[in-house]
């Protein structure tokens, strides 16, 4: 099951273009979609035009109030079915997943089954929709509060994570009883439109979920964050067009949860053991080949540890076999496209430049395919781009500091602030440091954060919003307060 073709058999057929109240439009011209590890045109899907999210909002507004009628029981069957079936159909997907965005295959299996997660914890979720009933203060009346759907709601997610993304959103703002219009980086368009198919298998009403591939990606967004039918937007992506999308909610006042940019600093402090550290960079770091907004890309290690840990780190480094993800000896799957390719070369090459030493990979391989060598820097420039920007790639730049509140600075010497690794023996200086770090997320010991059950967002330039936990499902809901007296 590596072609196109078998997965698709396997998967059960699914739509290629814009799905709108369960139609299939034919859009305006197609998509390429390309496989990262051979550069080879895998599929074509109908590009969705403006004119199409025009009909998603207006189908999607009618969907809402029958939807969100249902009991909460059934939609969290509906939501659990989903999960089942996604489960079911795991390993499909998973290829399904490496074929468009190359990530190797162990990566898109944890994906996948990261993504079925958020519709099984949202199906329990479903039907602990609570408000509050209160006395009030005065003693003249209650004070009732409700929690009702906001509205329909425009989901806009990244090729990094197609499959956990959608999820992420469509998940909660189906339990909590709105519509949605999904539109999918125009990489990755595949798995988005199968888990469309599989949602609808699960029982979800045409009109519900509309999926919008597209290249025209500022027209739609813009156009519908003006519509006076759209109450919410939830993105993840970058801090540039976050931005962007903010000054266009903030014409028609929609609600937006934004999910962005991350410089994620990983602290290894003087008592930390090295041998746990550096196994925890290598998850931390090398999650999605490094594309990922919470993976480490800054190490900020102790002076006294700092040649050791970047040894090993190196020597574990040098074992990686880069090569197709479907590749079952592949371990690190080609970047997306050549524009994020470029990127890490640019930044690694000006690194080098400023005098940073290359203690494994520092270029990209002669051969087909987006890829980059997994690659250690030290002696790395305090000032160096590659510190302040996001990397995206399998680039682990590190730095050595001597004094706690200095490595707290380095750490917090950034606009972004969604996710910080610390490592140390001590738990109580592991959680100070935690506290004192400007983050929305902190892996103690540990290299993973991400879980359907915790919110998941973060501070300054990284985002408004959480996404996971119960906190997850409110941002998708409204709060109505009624007195009343009795």
């Amino acid at each position: 099951m590596n072609s196109y073709a078998e997965i698709v058999r396997a998967l059960g057929r699914f739509p290629l273009g814009p799905v709108v109240a369960g139609k299939t439009l034919n859009g305006d011209g197609v998509i390429e979609v390309v496989d990262p590890a051979t550069e080879d045109v895998i599929a074509e899907v109908a590009n969705g035009t403006v004119a199409d999210a025009l009909d998603a909002v207006d189908v999607a507004q009618a969907a809402m109030q029958p939807w969100a009628a249902l009991s909460p029981r059934r939609r969290s069957d509906i939501l659990r079915k989903a999960f089942d079936l996604m489960i079911d159909r795991s390993e499909a997907l998973a290829r399904l997943i490496t074929l468009e965005n190359g990530k190797s295959l162990p990566d898109a299996r944890g994906e996948v089954a990261y993504a079925a997660e958020f519709f099984r914890w949202y199906s329990e979720e479903a039907v602990r929709l609570s408000g509050v009933i209160e006395q009030a203060p005065a003693g003249a009346n209650k004070i009732m509060v409700l929690r009702q759907p906001i509205g329909v709601s425009l989901l806009i997610t990244p090729w990094n994570f197609p499959a956990a993304m959608a999820t992420r959103k469509i998940g909660p703002a189906l339990a909590a009883g709105c519509s949605v219009i999904l539109k999918p980086a125009s990489e990755t368009p595949l798995t988005a439109l199968a888990i469309g198919a599989i949602l609808a298998e699960a029982g979800v009403p045409d009109g519900v979920v509309n999926i919008v591939p597209s290249t025209r990606s500022n027209d739609i967004s813009s156009t519908l964050l003006d519509h006076d039918l759209v109450r919410k937007v939830s993105f993840t992506g970058s801090t540039e067009v976050g931005r962007v999308l903010l000054g266009h909610a903030a014409r028609s006042i929609v609600s937006a949860s934004m999910e962005l940019g991350g410089n994620a600093p990983f602290l290894v402090l003087a008592d930390a053991d090295v041998d746990e550290a550096v196994a925890g960079a290598m998850v931390a770091k090398l999650r999605n080949g490094g594309s990922a907004c919470t993976a480490a890309n800054r190490f900020i290690v102790h002076s006294s540890i700092a040649d050791q840990f970047a040894e090993r780190l190196a020597a574990e480094m040098a074992t990686l076999r880069i090569g197709p993800g479907l590749d079952q000896e592949s371990n690190v799957g080609p970047l997306v496209n050549a524009k994020t390719r470029d990127k890490v070369s640019t930044l690694v090459g000006d690194a080098l430049a400023a005098g940073a030493k290359a203690s494994v990979g520092g270029s990209a391989p002669d051969r087909i395919g987006y890829y980059y060598t997994p690659t250690v820097l030290t002696d790395v420039p305090r000032d160096a781009s590659i510190l302040s920007q996001e990397i995206f790639g399998p680039v682990a730049p590190i730095v050595a500091y001597d004094d706690l509140d200095e490595a707290i600075a380095l750490a917090n010497r950034t606009e972004y602030g969604l996710v910080s690794y610390v490592y140390t023996r001590d738990l109580r200086i592991g959680l100070r440091v935690a506290e004192r770090i400007d983050s929305g997320m902190v892996g103690l010991n540990r290299p993973l954060v991400s879980d359907p059950a915790a919110p998941f967002g973060g501070t300054k330039q990284s985002g408004l919003g959480r996404e996971g936990g119960h906190e997850g499902m409110l941002e998708f809901t409204e709060s109505k307060y009624i007195a009343v007296e009795w």
